[in-house]
């Protein structure tokens, strides 16, 4: 009797923990993103109102706020960390999908290209302190202290599915989404007001100047950069701004997936439909090689292409035109390729077998959502550029260029998200779903006696020769044969979008601007204008450009 109520007594305890949280758990989501709203508006309304000279809004009061945001969050992450974590039973399940290793890659790259940059900014508000408020040299310090505490934070505590400290956590992980996305807008903010001043100044109308040396002429005269490690400094820390707006989207992107986990009850089959990340010997091995050598080629000609444009687009007129040329010709060469390979693996789809898996997947559905809202930056900055080129004036050669890449970008990326988004949600291939437990017909076997002793096929299977198989064993072997030749194509299909999503990557990451180089949406739109129409939307296509290569590797294991 005693033995059979022990269990009963461990068991019980164990449902009535999540149960009462669970009516709470969209009351709890809500007050946290009520908070973060409140939040963010705030911080919206500050930093775009100190963009402006008219406002009364220094940039002493956007420092002021992001030192605060950033302190608040480091001290709830601390709390998590040697806290809430640390509590008994506080992470019960882990998200094995949560957090992959493209995403926790890119967020270290891209914290120690900001931890660089708040050292640049740094050294050039400390060249003239005399002059300078003291929240414009603590600011870049706390920043470096943030990023470091929330990339060791993300790194272990990603896959976390929290069930301690519900309400709380959730709005400590909205208030740190909030903080990064504040950063970003600023980010963002600085550096478009730092081009406009840029342009102003060449072009001798100067009216916005950079968001750090913005309250007027005398302030600028009276706190001189002269010194050439000034002048290092400031040319440094606005070329890593890219850098720092890519930092805050990832870890924006991981702390909402973890904010999703929280309270999270994750089953026995959380694993189905994923498999493992193949080795670089086996990556080809179960490829037709056309794809892997195309898109081999397209990422060599694509880094030429893009050295080539780097070296030219500073040099005069004639050089910056021919640059253009060459970027332009490629991007369209490689985007319509890459339509029409996407295209076509949808169409291999419409002859798969292979059932759609409709199981609850929050991680894919978090992939499938980033997919579709990353590609809308390009989508902005693409419809931008065709009504600059179609109603503006004249229609030349990069006229004509600008307009077809444009064009290109946007089926690309529509085709793109048809392809990949079906792959991911297509069940495993039949061989690995249901192995067959009757023998491959069509195979002679040189060792009669060996097949006995195979535990996949019982001593009683009739082998192959004794007598002819039949019409529908003739039909089995042939549907075997075309549906290992669709499974080869998509994984060709797979790694040439990868590997033209990573020269894709690359160009806009590291410096190619073509949008600042080319005067057709400059005069249409004006310069400050399309600086800040660029700068927001760029970041979410470099994003897209990662997360699609992690998609796609993705498929071609799910292949």
């Amino acid at each position: 009797m005693s033995e059979e109520l022990v269990p009963e007594t461990k068991e019980s305890p164990q449902p009535p923990g999540p149960k009462p949280r669970e009516g709470w758990k969209k009351g709890g989501r809500m007050l946290s993103v009520l908070l973060s709203v409140n939040v963010l508006l705030l911080a919206c309304t500050l930093i775009s109102s100190g963009a402006f000279n008219k406002v009364a809004v220094y940039d002493t009061d956007v420092f002021a706020l992001l030192t605060a945001m950033m302190l608040l969050t480091t001290i709830w992450i601390l709390f998590y960390l040697f806290r809430t974590s640390r509590c008994s039973d506080a992470v019960p399940y882990l998200d094995s999908h949560a957090g992959p290793i493209w995403l926790q890659g890119g967020l270290v790259l891209f914290g120690v290209c900001t931890l660089v940059m708040d050292v640049f900014k740094t050294g050039y508000y400390s060249s003239f302190y005399e002059c300078q408020s003291a929240i414009k040299i603590l600011h870049p310090i706390i920043q470096a202290i943030f990023v470091i505490i929330q990339t060791y934070f993300l790194w272990v505590s990603a896959k976390d599915c929290i069930h301690t400290h519900l309400d709380l956590t959730r709005c400590g992980l909205m208030f740190t989404l909030t903080t990064n996305l504040a950063n970003w807008m600023a980010a963002v903010v600085d550096e478009s007001i730092h081009q406009a001043h840029s342009y102003s100044d060449n072009s001798s109308h100067a009216r916005l100047t950079s968001n750090g040396e913005r309250s007027s002429s005398m302030a600028i005269e009276a706190c001189p950069c002269n010194t050439t490690f000034c002048q290092i400094f400031e040319r440094g820390y606005f070329y890593l701004y890219p850098f720092n707006i890519e930092y805050s989207l990832f870890a924006s992107t991981m702390v909402y997936v973890m904010w999703k986990n929280v309270g999270r009850l994750i089953g026995p089959s959380h694993d189905h439909g994923h498999g493992h990340i193949p080795s670089p010997a086996s990556l080809f091995r179960e490829t037709l090689f056309i794809g892997p050598v195309l898109g081999l080629l397209i990422f060599v000609v694509g880094l030429g292409v893009f050295i080539i444009y780097e070296v030219q687009v500073s040099g005069d007129k004639s050089g910056i035109d021919q640059a253009l040329i060459l970027y332009y010709s490629f991007n369209i060469a490689c985007l319509g390729l890459m339509t029409l390979v996407s295209l076509g693996g949808s169409i291999i789809y419409r002859f798969d077998q292979r059932t759609m898996d409709h199981h609850k997947n929050p991680t894919r559905t978090v992939d499938v959502a980033l997919l579709m809202g990353a590609a809308l930056g390009q989508y902005a900055i693409s419809y931008y550029s065709i009504v600059a080129v179609v109603v503006g004036t004249p229609r030349d050669l990069l006229g004509g260029l600008n307009l077809s890449y444009s064009l290109l970008m946007i089926a690309q990326h529509t085709f793109q998200n048809i392809f990949i988004i079906e792959s991911l949600h297509r069940g495993p291939p039949a061989n690995q779903e249901n192995p067959p437990n009757e023998p491959v017909h069509g195979l002679t076997y040189a060792n009669q006696d060996a097949l006995q002793t195979l535990p996949a096929y019982p001593s009683t299977s009739r082998l192959v020769g004794s007598t002819p198989p039949t019409p529908q064993e003739t039909v089995t072997v042939i549907s075997v044969s075309q549906s290992n030749w669709r499974r080869r194509c998509l994984k060709d299909i797979s790694l040439f979008l990868l590997l033209s999503n990573a020269i894709l990557w690359i160009m806009p990451a590291f410096g190619a601007r073509p949008h600042f180089n080319n005067n057709t949406e400059l005069d249409f739109y004006g310069y400050s204008l399309w600086a800040a129409i660029v700068n927001i939307c760029l970041p979410f296509g470099i994003f897209y450009r990662m997360h699609a290569v992690s998609s796609l590797l993705e498929v071609y294991v799910l292949s």
